[in-house]
């Protein structure tokens, strides 16, 4: 708990609780099991002592359709990696995302320029059908990959359905990405098929993609049909695109197909995830069926919890792995909301207008969003009617103290606030929100049930309240199956493993606090260590966000005299200069919130900070700058041209 905080900033009542999904597990429990719980903490401990027990009455209470159930939940429970989960199940996840059917909207769709377009649950099963039985024709079996170079938009969630109905393997990148980019992915799985959109519109410019696609299929020979979907044109030409196909034409001649359902084995691939790639060419991290579906489905329906009245909203790419926790919402019959563009076009409050216009009740966005919203001035608690508004979730990078304050203060004050935090590595969370809990500031509210997460120091001992890495001591159904082209799991052991053997290591720098909360300090390979203390960068972050004169900020670890100083590089409002007095504010700033050892030595301006495609500032990548040392892979940058910026700085040589 904050020491200024004497309060939570919000807290569920009584009703809420009471008619909750969290609650209604929690009596089942106790009529199936006679176990009762009388806090969160002690229905978490159970969860992570019985996990047998535990992921069963998951599956049973949201109801997963299989063709077979489960000869034993969970076998080899000591080894990990290697615990197997659901043996002898047979499920589909496609079956499971389309188990309602009527004429209730399954998905509303917006693009920035103002296009509208919905799809029921009747007849979303009736495209996956006839995608389905076009994928079918054209040979795709189970086992077999199909890629998505698409926004986000209905078609590519039909794809994703009808590939695994099949049982085929779905992997998807934004069409933001450069071809390098999309090579170092979908180069290394070899699809099929390709799904691709003619261009997307963004920040009020229309961008052809075309061009990409031709240049993707000349040079990915596996790719036997493009799948072209139009999104800026009508009808685009692609007359002269070699092995090319219209989305309507792709599906017309399936009309009335019959969808069929594979029955699969529960760790059946089901989604191809990567790596950031900011070091080297990203890892390609397989996620199977069952794993993420009953993961989505406890994280979905239990903590976050979503009910088939909830329009469910994520601002996110199809490539980022909230994309694809952003669709199972349809497993609880749910109705999904996309978007794609900007958020801030044409105005910064672009995106509120769509949630009260939506009606959302269920809001989700990142840290940087928010943030960015607040230094904007925008105020949707006196502008706008987010009266089915009821829960608001924030990802990719820790959410600052401040941005809890403004949430309250300045959008809705009778809101859960859920900060989550997990990753394309489980595509999940550890630590997310709950409806039972009150929201504390700078908090990330609670473990997630079954995950057995701690926080352990340097000798590998479980702390609390203090600083130290984030690891999860249990298996969890939702761990990669393996990484592509890692045959004898080197790869895969080194990337979570490695540190603790047995033991999974996030690569996260945090501490759990008095109120059993958490909070994320910061990557652990961007730990700052000066005079040997290790100081995580969003202790630096949270405290740079108060000041109205910085919009945005990164910070690194410059290798100085035998030692590591702490270097910030900030991004000021227009028409302002970073003086001598700006610097003293910033830093006294910090000194007052922190501690002397998180003063940065040096405070340079800078016009840009260069991330990731899907938005996370790259601290690695800075810090190879500074010190002289190559940067590997740029194309997994949105704006690689921004690490020009950080190169023989004059004021980094003294």
């Amino acid at each position: 708990m904050n020491d200024n905080t004497a309060q939570p900033l919000w807290q569920p009542s009584p009703e809420r609780i009471k008619a909750s999904n969290l609650k209604r597990f929690a009596e089942s429990l106790e009529r199936e099991l006679g176990k009762r719980f009388d806090d969160y903490e002690s229905l978490h401990a159970w969860s992570c002592e019985a996990p047998e027990i535990f992921w069963a009455q998951i599956w049973r209470f949201t109801e997963i359709r299989a063709s077979r159930q489960w000869d034993a939940v969970l076998s080899d429970a000591d080894q990990f990696p290697g615990a197997r989960w659901f043996e002898g199940a047979r499920l589909n996840f496609a079956e499971n995302l389309l188990r309602h059917r009527s004429d209730k909207p399954a998905l509303i769709a917006r693009l920035e320029n103002g296009a509208r377009k919905t799809l029921t649950y009747d007849e979303l099963y009736q495209r996956v059908s006839e995608c389905a039985a076009g994928l079918r024709k054209l040979g795709v079996v189970r086992g077999d990959r199909v890629a998505g170079f698409m926004p986000n938009i209905p078609e590519t969630i039909v794809a994703m359905l009808a590939t695994a109905s099949i049982g085929a393997i779905w992997s998807s990148c934004s069409p933001d990405f450069g071809i390098n980019g999309v090579m170092d992915r979908f180069g290394q799985i070899e699809p099929k098929v390709l799904f691709g959109c003619d261009g997307y519109f963004y920040n009020g410019k229309t961008i052809d993609t075309l061009p990409r696609l031709e240049a993707i299929c000349g040079k990915i020979e596996s790719i036997s049909q493009l799948v072209v979907v139009p999104v800026v044109h009508a009808s685009p030409s692609i007359d002269k695109m070699d092995r090319a196909v219209n989305w309507a034409e792709f599906l017309s001649t399936e009309r009335g197909a019959v969808l069929v359902f594979e029955p699969l084995p529960f760790n059946h691939p089901l989604y191809i995830m990567y790596s950031s790639g900011t070091t080297g060419v990203p890892k390609c991290i397989v996620h199977s069926a069952g794993g993420t579906l009953i993961q989505h489905l406890k994280e979905h329906r239990l903590h976050v919890d979503l009910k088939p009245s909830d329009r469910l909203f994520y601002f996110t790419t199809c490539g980022w792995m909230m994309w694809n926790w952003l669709v199972s919402g349809l497993a609880s019959e749910a109705t999904v909301v996309l978007y794609d563009g900007s958020p801030f076009y044409p105005e910064p409050k672009s995106l509120i207008d769509l949630v009260e216009q939506e009606q959302v009740s269920i809001f989700g966005t990142s840290a940087k969003y928010i943030s960015a919203l607040e230094k904007a001035g925008v105020n949707p608690n006196k502008t706008h009617d987010l009266l089915q508004l009821r829960t608001m979730l924030s990802t990719g990078s820790p959410l600052s103290q401040e941005s809890f304050r403004y949430v309250y203060r300045d959008i809705k004050a009778d809101l859960c606030l859920a900060s989550i935090s997990g990753g394309t590595d489980i595509i999940a969370c550890f630590v997310l929100g709950n409806p039972w809990l009150p929201v504390w500031e700078g908090e990330i509210q609670c473990r997630g049930l079954g995950m057995a997460v701690e926080i352990w120091d340097d000798d590998g001992r479980s702390v609390w309240q203090q600083k130290g890495e984030l690891v999860c001591i249990k298996p969890f159904p939702n761990a990669p199956i393996y990484f592509w082209g890692d045959p004898d799991q080197k790869q895969y052991r080194a990337a979570y493993f490695e540190t603790y053997p047995g033991i999974w290591a996030q690569g996260d720098y945090g501490e759990i606090t008095a109120n059993q909360g958490m909070i994320i300090h910061g990557r652990s390979d961007a730990v700052l260590n000066p005079g040997g203390v290790r100081i995580g960068t969003a202790e630096i972050y949270r405290q740079v966000e108060k000041l109205s004169e910085v919009i945005d900020s990164i910070c690194i670890g410059q290798n100085w005299e035998d030692d590591v100083r702490v270097v910030l590089f900030v991004v000021l409002r227009a028409g302002l200069a970073l003086d001598e007095a700006l610097r003293a504010r910033i830093r006294s700033t910090i000194r007052r919130e922190t501690t002397p050892r998180h003063v940065p030595a040096r405070i340079i301006a800078v016009t840009d900070i260069p991330r990731t495609i899907s938005g996370k500032i790259v601290e690695l990548a800075v810090r190879n700058v500074v010190h002289g040392e190559a940067v590997t892979n740029t194309d997994a940058l949105a704006n690689p041209e921004a690490l020009a910026l950080f190169k023989d700085l004059a004021e980094l040589v003294s």
